[in-house]
């Protein structure tokens, strides 16, 4: 239920960022100074916070939906595969996080 609920709140996320990221391409083919502003806004604080939150988010939410594709082709249908699956999509979202904070 929660990796369900979570699926569709970094759905969202994903969606709500497309306009930073049209932003973000307009910029680094835009003009000289476009790209310059564009660059430095992702070198702070917050592009680095809303780049690692994007990561998480499209991470998170491509292997749920591979998890949610497995459960509807017939795969892991038990309700203790679906909560192991949901823990382990979750772990691995944990992981990435860590190393997208790292990287940034």
């Amino acid at each position: 239920m929660l990796a369900s609920v979570v699926h569709r709140a970094s759905g969202l996320v994903l969606v709500l960022f497309v306009p930073l990221y049209l932003w973000l391409l307009h910029g680094m083919t835009g003009s000289p100074e476009d790209f310059v502003q564009a660059q430095s806004w992702l070198h702070s604080e917050l592009g680095k916070l809303s780049l690692w939150l994007a990561g998480i988010a499209l991470f998170f939410h491509f292997c749920n939906g591979l998890r949610f594709l497995s459960i509807d082709a017939g795969w892991c249908e038990s309700r203790q595969m679906m909560r192991l699956s949901a823990r382990i999509v979750i772990a691995l979202t944990l992981v990435i996080a860590l190393i997208l904070g790292i990287l940034l």
